[in-house]
């Protein structure tokens, strides 16, 4: 029992690195005209402690509103927020960090507190938000990122 709780509480850390500089990742990830190109349009987001945002997702033909505020900032490096949903229980937390790396940028995207999603919900399970972070992290984000080269 105590293995399981171990998991499901466990961080869901995704790295990848990519062949461009940290300065166009970091914009990739934090200019909203850029985000909205290959992540979400998010609503009232600026690189700001503080600053309170939101954007919509549909999952399995349901919109799901995400309320997010920022939480941490350290320019070309790094960037926090909360993540949660309106009308659900529960407060995430993702985290974006870049590194360089042989000519590149490894990125390291860390989102935590998953567990207090409703689990029994199958839009909250942790595999649905493997797969939806691999899928920015593994093709849209790359396909942005060779355009914008």
């Amino acid at each position: 029992m105590k293995t399981e709780s171990l998991i499901k509480t466990e961080p869901l850390i995704v790295e990848r690195t990519y062949p461009a500089t940290p300065q166009k990742v970091w914009e990739a990830i934090t200019d909203p005209d850029k985000m909205r190109v290959w992540y979400f349009d998010t609503k009232g987001f600026k690189v700001e402690k503080g600053t309170e945002f939101s954007f919509d997702c549909f999952c399995d033909e349901t919109l799901f509103r995400h309320l997010c505020v920022v939480t941490e900032v350290v320019p070309q490096r790094k960037i926090a927020y909360t993540w949660r949903y309106d009308g659900f229980p529960g407060n995430s937390e993702v985290t974006w960090e870049l590194f360089p790396e042989n000519g590149g940028t490894r990125l390291k995207l860390t989102h935590t507190g998953l567990e207090s999603f409703p689990q029994d919900h199958p839009s909250f399970v942790r595999s649905i938000f493997m797969g939806g972070w691999g899928d920015f992290l593994d093709r849209a984000l790359p396909e942005f990122l060779l355009q914008a080269a």
